[in-house]
């Protein structure tokens, strides 16, 4: 940054494609030094201290990509932005792939340019401010950069932080989906233990009878099949962390082998006799509420104590949706590096799903989403390429059974009034919801206009008497 302006550094050897990038970017506030090789690129990171780098892939002397690798030595988070002819675009999604944040294909589009640079810009930004509040905190950083940068994450962030550099044993609660996993690694990257090996196990996904010999490992012949001797988890984490992902579902019989484990730092495999010490730093995580299991017998109490001397909660992402937004678009550019497209964002309906949806499975979820989405997609991501039920926005006030009655009707009459009652109610919130524009009603529920218009017809629904009805065809 140059005396407050965002400043980014285009380097091309062609003296005109760096005149149209220059006008480009200085209509749009942003100042911008140029480079004609990357020798001279190397030596305008240095006096000019760029916020973003346009850099072209063939050059004179150093490659682009040679370019990228020196960049990467001295700044990791500089986001530099590859510059290609059509003819070389395979080798740009190549470097993309290998930590350039995205790339240009001659001959230029104004707004696409401006976008992909103003969001380089823009995490870059992020990027420093994240790495003066954060120090060396790792482990912080990428939670925030995974988790979105919202209050909430923020909160996360700081809990992580205060914990990480104590051997504190830490419980963290969230449902499936949440990020449990991405805040076990942020403890991890930020403690001194960081150096070590982080192994997860997942305890609901092994089957009860193999789960203490990944565990605690095991002697060759300690039982049909241990044809050689293996170490468990806990050995493979030594000096490191291990995660213990759904610990609720860890067998009550194997709990207190467990917490003795823990306790004593010492385990046996199974069918030795010779101890083995460990030095582990314990984080689990659960998306049931443990106190409840401690209450109703199903899990140890005082392994639960053991366990919880630090908890974390998680909240869902329907309750920090201000993170959906920037996780939407991270997910987005990921897909458009995976798929080799250059999709330019999501339409405003599209973000209005995207906000208004429930999310039973949490980013994990909206990820697949967007993956999804991105595959069918041609220039924007549109509501229709979302397979989200638009019907979660909306509350039904109307009975389920649209007033119908049992009482003298047969059951195929009962439950075509009934279907009849739930449609009209539906398509009354929705109607209300976009104050009577039966064009966006019919794109959030997923038909056509015609199709919308047929139905309202036959429901008797009085648009006009919606308030701030509109029935264009916006």
């Amino acid at each position: 940054m140059v005396d407050g302006v965002r400043c980014a550094l285009v380097v091309d050897d062609d003296p005109e494609i760096r005149d149209i990038l220059v006008h480009i970017l200085e209509s749009d506030g942003v100042k911008v030094v140029t480079a004609q090789d990357g020798h001279q690129a190397m030596q305008k990171i240095s006096s000019a201290s760029p916020d973003a780098v346009l850099l072209d892939v063939r050059l004179p002397g150093l490659s682009g990509i040679e370019v990228l690798k020196k960049i990467r030595g001295i700044d990791d988070d500089l986001p530099v932005v590859f510059i290609t002819a059509y003819a070389n675009i395979r080798q740009a999604v190549e470097a993309v792939k290998d930590g350039a944040y995205d790339y240009l294909s001659k001959p230029f589009d104004n707004n696409e340019v401006l976008r992909v640079v103003r969001h380089a810009l823009s995490e870059g930004q992020l990027k420093k401010r994240l790495k003066a509040v954060t120090g060396t905190q790792l482990g912080t950083l990428g939670l925030i950069e995974n988790m979105g940068p919202s209050d909430t994450v923020a909160r996360i962030a700081s809990d992580v932080h205060r914990v990480a550099k104590s051997d504190f044993s830490v419980v963290i609660v969230g449902e499936t989906g949440s990020g449990k996993e991405l805040v076990a690694r942020a403890i991890h990257g930020d403690s001194a233990r960081r150096d070590g090996p982080f192994m997860a196990i997942d305890c609901g996904a092994i089957p009860e009878p193999l789960l203490e010999s990944e565990l605690f490992g095991y002697e060759k012949g300690a039982f049909t099949g241990a044809d050689r001797q293996k170490s468990g988890k806990f050995e493979l984490a030594n000096r490191g962390t291990l995660f213990m992902d759904e610990i609720a579902n860890l067998p009550f019989g194997s709990q207190s082998k467990f917490l003795r484990v823990i306790q004593d730092r010492l385990l046996s495999r199974l069918g030795g006799t010779k101890p083995v010490n460990v030095d582990i730093r314990l984080i689990t995580a659960t998306n049931r509420d443990l106190q409840e299991q401690v209450a109703s017998g199903a899990f140890r109490s005082d392994l639960y104590y053991r366990l919880s001397e630090f908890t974390i909660h998680l909240q869902p992402l329907r309750k920090r949706r201000e993170d959906i937004p920037y996780l939407a678009k991270r997910f987005l550019d990921s897909a458009n590096v995976e798929l080799k497209k250059t999709l330019a964002g999501f339409t405003p309906e599209a973000v209005e799903a995207l906000m208004s949806y429930t999310w039973p499975g949490n980013v994990r979820e909206l990820r697949s989403q967007i993956r999804r989405a991105a595959l069918t997609a041609s220039e924007m991501i549109t509501v229709e390429d979302l397979s989200i039920t638009p019907a979660h926005k909306f509350k039904i006030s109307t009975r389920v059974n649209g007033g119908a009655s049992w009482s003298g009707g047969s059951l195929g009459e009962i439950v075509r009034q009934t279907v009849l009652g739930v449609e009209m109610a539906v398509l009354t919130d929705v109607l209300k919801f976009t104050g009577g524009n039966k064009a966006r009603a019919a794109r959030l529920l997923g038909i056509d206009y015609k199709t919308i218009g047929t139905k309202v017809k036959k429901l008797d629904i009085q648009v006009r008497m919606i308030k701030g009805g509109d029935d264009g065809k916006a």
